[in-house]
């Protein structure tokens, strides 16, 4: 199965299956000398994983990180850095129902066409479980924005409500078997200007390929997003200044990037992410005989995906920017002169 490794310099590759061992990632690329240790990665996972509370599924995973490899004396060696999340709480009984049967919403109908199998305990690779692994990578990622003075702030919506007015909603959806879409707004500051390309390089275009490869996200925007098209070039056009460090925006409605490159503006992305699919409610559906069934889903599930996914939307923009910024070292030969003859 290829599709397993994001990044050009800066590289994660993701490993493991939701009812399986453990998940697990290989980062590969990162600058030795970085401080890292499990305590570094364990708040991002631990915002990722189920809390049992009334926006999470009630599986209990302690996603405890163990980092195996590349790292000494609590700083990166610049080898490769394996990291580990064992899975210590998988009901694989509560899927035994659906083994033969394809879950609407679900990858079941694409892996089995694809494959010729499915592991149905979960949805295996394609569960969102296989994100604690992305998690761990991009944590990584974090580190090294951070010494860069780089920095992120999340917003959730839930059904268009802000995720802390939304448990009555949360609570009609879980009476009723039923889930909720959310949307999941990332800004990050100190972001500098010129990273990216301006064909298919374009720090938005890999920002967009990332995120979406964050399963159930089903619309990425960038800036003002879609109600550009609602709007007149007078309107959208973000008028440069003078400033501190060199032109600066009156305005941000391009979202801290332009023609593929960001502008040094705060780089603003929105995901919007649909319902949950697995839901209680009865639901047409066909078995791999292509009769018609009727499908109820058991087991443990989330009602609303977005405040368990802000840190992964988080994560992934934190890896593409860290691979952006490493590419950039060797753009001009100005850049290659001050790194070897500084």
């Amino acid at each position: 199965m290829a599709g397993s490794t994001f990044g050009t310099i800066f590289r994660i590759t993701t490993w493991g299956e939701s009812h399986g061992k453990g998940i697990g990632v290989i980062v590969d690329g990162c600058p030795a000398g970085i401080p890292l240790t499990e305590a570094d990665i364990q708040p991002f996972n631990d915002r990722r994983r189920p809390n049992a509370g009334k926006m999470s599924t009630k599986r209990k995973e302690p996603d405890a990180v163990e980092i195996l490899s590349g790292t000494f004396e609590g700083k990166t060696t610049g080898t490769p850095i394996s990291m580990l999340i064992r899975n210590t709480d998988q009901h694989s009984t509560d899927y035994s129902n659906i083994m033969n049967i394809y879950r609407p919403g679900h990858a079941d109908f694409g892996f089995d066409t694809k494959y010729g199998f499915r592991d149905y305990r979960g949805g295996g690779r394609s569960s969102g479980r296989e994100t604690a692994g992305r998690v761990a990578g991009g944590a990584v990622a974090m580190q090294l924005l951070k010494q860069l003075g780089i920095s992120f702030r999340t917003e959730v919506l839930i059904g268009g409500i802000p995720a802390e007015n939304a448990l009555e909603l949360l609570d009609e959806c879980r009476s009723k078997g039923d889930s909720v879409g959310s949307t999941v707004k990332c800004t990050v500051s100190g972001v500098p200007a010129g990273l990216g390309d301006p064909v298919f390089e374009k720090l938005d275009a890999n920002l967009a390929k990332a995120v979406f490869s964050i399963g159930a996200v089903k619309a990425f925007e960038i800036g003002d997003g879609c109600s550009v098209s609602l709007s007149r070039g007078s309107e959208n056009n973000d008028s440069f200044v003078p400033g501190e460090n060199g032109p600066e925006t009156v305005t941000n409605h391009a979202g801290g990037i332009l023609g593929g490159f960001s502008s040094g503006s705060d780089l603003v992305l929105t995901a919007h992410f649909k319902p949950t699919p697995s839901i209680s409610l009865p639901q047409q559906t066909v078995n791999r005989e292509g009769k018609v069934e009727e499908i109820i889903i058991k087991g443990r599930h989330d009602p609303v995906i977005g405040p368990r996914a802000a840190v992964v939307v988080e994560c992934m923009t934190a890896l593409v920017l860290a691979d952006a910024l490493l590419l950039n070292m060797t753009a001009t030969m100005d850049g290659i002169r001050r790194f070897y003859l500084s």
